[in-house]
């Protein structure tokens, strides 16, 4: 019983974290992103040649644990602390969480909207999941690695990047430019509803008002911690980064294409 408590952290975790970027830290997160990494592989290319029906189970059954996982992680810290006070802090306002709403509109909406969310996963999954499990200084500094909460937090972060991988493996993205504006829409709503939540409770969602021990500190400190330029800067990179992501993507295309054609 008392192993059971320790591992949820119930009363807190007695247990000393090993510490953000400790070699417990980077095998554990490595682990999880090797195995993300070959089942995006193996599962695309088996379907990369199948029907769109067949392509979109594994997003589907993706989405439905991840809707698991993101309930775990809102729920069971209520349950512990026997409150609805962790529930604040829990809310799907950050970046990573945007792919509770996003994965499942992949899998079971149509038309634009499908196109939009399928972009939008493939876009921020690889990157929520780097930066949720190497990056996370923020949770392997406070719990130890063995825990639920870093377990469930690698996890959904993982599952996130095994989605991204998968839908370009199996050749379920559309990067249509005419679906640009929305993957933008999607992405300031979220930050404008972070920044509110950030004031109102207060909190950190999004990593607007504080670096929180993320990479983020390089830009923190630029500005010494503004909180104009500081949470500017967060948003400027998250749309800066979908902006490469296009140019990228469409210059990889390209080249592709004139190689088919000089190989006809």
């Amino acid at each position: 019983m008392d192993a059971i408590k320790e591992f949820f952290g119930v009363g807190g975790y007695k247990r000393t974290p090993e510490g953000y970027m400790s070699w417990q830290h980077l095998l554990f997160v490595s682990a999880f992103m090797v195995l993300m990494v070959t089942l995006a592989v193996l599962l695309g290319r088996r379907n990369r040649n199948k029907d769109e029906k067949t392509k979109n189970k594994v997003i589907a059954v993706a989405a439905i644990v991840l809707l698991v996982l993101k309930a775990m992680e809102m729920t069971v810290p209520c349950i512990k602390e026997g409150s609805a006070r962790p529930l604040l802090i829990n809310l799907p306002l950050f970046l990573c969480s945007i792919q509770m709403i996003a994965l499942p509109l992949a899998a079971f909406s149509k038309g634009r909207l499908k196109e939009a969310a399928l972009d939008f996963v493939f876009i921020f999954g690889i990157l929520g999941a780097v930066m949720g499990t190497y990056g996370a200084g923020q949770n392997f500094n406070a719990y130890p690695i063995l825990s639920f909460d870093n377990i469930l937090s690698v996890l959904s972060h993982s599952l996130a990047g095994f989605a991204s991988l998968y839908i370009a493996i199996s050749g379920l993205t559309s990067m249509k430019t005419k679906n640009i504006w929305i993957t933008f829409v999607i992405l300031c709503s979220f930050c404008i509803l972070a920044y509110i939540a950030n004031v109102l409770i207060p909190y950190n969602y999004m990593f607007l008002m504080n670096h929180d021990g993320t990479p983020y500190v390089i830009f923190y400190n630029l500005v010494n911690g503004s909180r104009v330029f500081y949470p500017m800067i967060v948003v400027g990179l998250f749309l800066l980064y979908v902006s490469v992501f296009y140019l990228v993507y469409f210059f990889i295309r390209k080249r592709k294409q004139r190689s088919a054609e000089k190989g006809a």
